[in-house]
């Protein structure tokens, strides 16, 4: 009886690969070469990859590079088909999985760059028995990491921007242009140093919030102008070695053509390797529309506060349970998780900023990290606009019980009365009012002998939210 046993062939777990530095493995199943697979030995520092809108970007720059050096005659029409075919995978992310390289990398995103040189042709290859395209000589060509990475960055950029971030803040500027239409002869209790103050509207505190919005639109919107200006051309420093001289102005319009944001061949192509300007710049507008955002969350939270304790002025959707140990409590979650995001954002703030210092000379060397920070501040906001828009300002209702109950006993009122009774007068008849804890008007009845009718209309809230001299 036979004691052999039958062993099954199994698939290699690795193969070999070559580069200029020598023969390395590469897990067999990878689209990657030997380059990528050295960065990912290099780094494991985080375990997180560069994110997906950055290998979209990589991709769509690819496909632009290939079309426009064979309409330059500097790549045959063979090549720049199998390349462009090869690039449409990368932007659809179909082949995210073989970009593992790591954020924490080498400042110039080199690696990133050629994790995506290397996928393309091996894509490109794919079924020939003669391989028809080379990483660096025709996926990179008239490339270098140097332009490529700051292109990608400012690409990537954009298009969140146009595609995510900005619908998301027009969105919650409708909705809270809605409310504040729908509220706006509802009065309500101003409050300047956390103080009773004069009477404003919903409508009017509804508006101011909208007009933060509006003007954040406005501030990313002015970012754009030069975030449009790409630095692909440059190739290694800025002087466009090794690209034909008409590639850089071609490579604006073919991405613009392919993703509908008009680009531009900036005007100095040294200035867009050698920074991170316009990252700054954007950055910090998206940290001031964190801080209005942190602003209204905090307005909902204290307007929220109660329900019997707090102010009470408004009912937030309830969401979830707010505690584990006190039954029927409910908290703000959306103005918190805004508040969150807010926080985070003014802190990648700092992080681009401290990046931009680290141009020298004639390239930064922060480029991946500064990639995905921008990214991560973009999404979250886009994100949480949303969820504020559809989840707070749109289905929080007004607590007209508390709120007239309170705009009845607030003494500050008498302000109006300032040109008929004079400040002093006022100042006796609101202290008055608060130590006897009555409503200013019967007060005011009883300090400045003028007719209640008289008095009802010169202290009537919702006038007093029109502004002016009272008369």
């Amino acid at each position: 009886m036979s004691t052999k046993k039958t062993v099954k062939s199994r698939q290699p777990a690795f193969r070999t690969e070559q580069d200029s530095m020598g023969k390395l493995k590469v897990p067999a199943d990878a689209l990657w070469g030997a380059q990528t697979q050295r960065a990912v030995n290099n780094f494991p520092i985080s375990g997180q990859p560069m994110p997906r809108q950055f290998i979209r970007a990589l991709g769509l720059i690819k496909a632009a590079a290939a079309s426009v050096n064979a309409d330059l005659g500097q790549l045959s029409k063979a090549r720049a088909r199998a390349i462009i075919a090869a690039s449409k995978q990368v932007t659809t992310g179909k082949v995210d999985g073989h970009f593992p390289i790591d954020v924490y990398q080498t400042g110039s995103g080199t690696s990133s760059n050629m994790n995506a040189n290397e996928v393309i042709t091996h894509l490109a290859n794919a079924g020939r028995k003669n391989a028809l395209i080379h990483p660096n000589d025709h996926v990179n060509m008239g490339q270098s990491s140097n332009d490529v990475i700051p292109t990608a960055m400012q690409v990537s950029a954009n298009l969140q921007l146009e595609e995510d971030l900005l619908p998301a803040l027009k969105h919650l500027k409708k909705a809270l242009d809605a409310r504040a239409k729908e509220l706006k002869n509802v009065v309500k209790t101003g409050r300047t140093h956390l103080m009773d103050a004069m009477p404003v509207t919903f409508g009017q505190e509804l508006a101011t919030w909208s007009q933060q919005i509006g003007s954040n639109i406005e501030r990313i919107q002015s970012a754009q102008k030069h975030l449009r200006k790409l630095p692909q051309g440059g190739t290694a420093v800025g002087t466009g070695i090794n690209a034909d001289p008409k590639f850089a102005a071609a490579m604006a319009v073919a991405l613009t053509d392919s993703t509908g944001v008009k680009f531009e061949r900036s005007k100095n192509l040294f200035e867009g390797i050698s920074s991170l300007d316009v990252a700054v710049e954007l950055s910090g507008q998206l940290k001031t529309t964190a801080v209005s955002l942190m602003k209204i969350s905090n307005d909902l939270r204290w307007m929220n506060s109660g329900p019997l304790a707090g102010i009470g002025e408004i009912e937030l959707k309830a969401l979830q349970p707010g505690s584990s140990i006190m039954p029927g409590k409910v908290n703000p979650v959306i103005p918190e998780a805004t508040a969150m995001v807010c926080a985070r954002v003014i802190g990648n703030d700092t992080t681009i900023t401290i990046a931009g210092q680290s141009g020298n000379f004639q390239l930064n060397v922060m480029l991946p990290l500064t990639i995905n920070t921008l990214t991560e501040s973009i999404k979250l906001l886009a994100n949480v606009s949303r969820l504020l828009a559809d989840n707070a300002i749109a289905t929080f209702k007004v607590r007209l019980d508390n709120i007239n109950a309170a705009l009845s006993r607030n003494p500050i009122l008498v302000t109006a009365l300032n040109g008929v009774i004079g400040y002093e007068k006022g100042a006796a008849t609101a202290k008055q009012a608060y130590k006897e804890g009555r409503p200013i008007l019967e007060v005011a009845m009883d300090t400045t002998g003028l007719p209640e009718a008289e008095l009802k209309r010169l202290l009537n809230p919702l006038g007093l939210t029109k502004g002016g001299i009272p008369k």
